[in-house]
């Protein structure tokens, strides 16, 4: 197999190595700082939920937290429902 051969694949092979740049490879990073912000939630963080409910964690395990959303007021979520951290304001 000779490169003349190759000359036809090449704008594909092109074309793939873009796609993974662009798209794949971001996705990944984006994927990975999200599983390590999950991992990484512990009691007393300030964090909002995918809804967009914004609460306290209280209670946390593997799988569900409980989130103290207002006074005598707690609210449990699957773990994976948290959007992001919010930091506190100083």
């Amino acid at each position: 197999m000779n490169l003349e051969s190759l000359g036809p694949f090449v704008p594909l092979i092109l074309l793939f190595v873009v796609f993974y740049f662009l798209l794949i490879r971001p996705q990944q990073k984006q994927q990975k700082a999200r599983k390590e912000m999950l991992s990484n939630l512990k009691k007393g963080d300030r964090v909002v939920t995918i809804g967009g409910i914004y609460g306290v964690i209280k209670e946390i395990d593997e799988t569900v937290m409980s989130l103290r959303v207002a006074d005598n007021l707690n609210l449990k979520f699957a773990r994976a429902a948290v959007d992001r951290v919010v930091e506190d304001d100083a």
